[in-house]
């Protein structure tokens, strides 16, 4: 089994950067599919960044450029870089890896405030 843990979010203000990670245990992260997903408030889980174990990276359109996934396989972590938070990142934002099955962290709560 592979665990995750998310962490970085918090109260934060409109236009900083913010960088959220998700440090994997149990399973090395090189072979697998790392992706990011929010739920924000009312609304359903949604798909914002994946990357894949060759190195390619996918945005959702939603994020506009902002958003940037990274992986350092050595340290067995994905990160999720936010160049410039706005409003609407508020939610809760969940690691995920997928390959021969998926695994979920606990999600780590970002609120932006303005």
């Amino acid at each position: 089994q592979m665990y995750l843990v998310e962490s970085g979010g918090g109260l934060v203000q409109a236009g900083e950067p913010l960088t959220l990670s998700c440090v994997a245990s149990g399973l090395a992260i090189k072979p697998y599919q790392m992706r990011w997903y929010r739920q924000c408030p009312g609304k359903e889980r949604e798909l914002v960044a994946w990357n894949y174990a060759s190195g390619e990276s996918n945005y959702a359109d939603s994020v506009g450029g902002r958003f940037t996934i990274a992986r350092d396989n050595a340290q067995n972590t994905v990160y999720l870089l936010i160049s410039t938070l706005k409003a609407d990142d508020t939610g809760l934002y969940f690691c995920n890896a997928a390959c021969d099955r998926e695994y979920w962290g606990r999600g780590t709560q970002v609120t932006v405030s303005s």
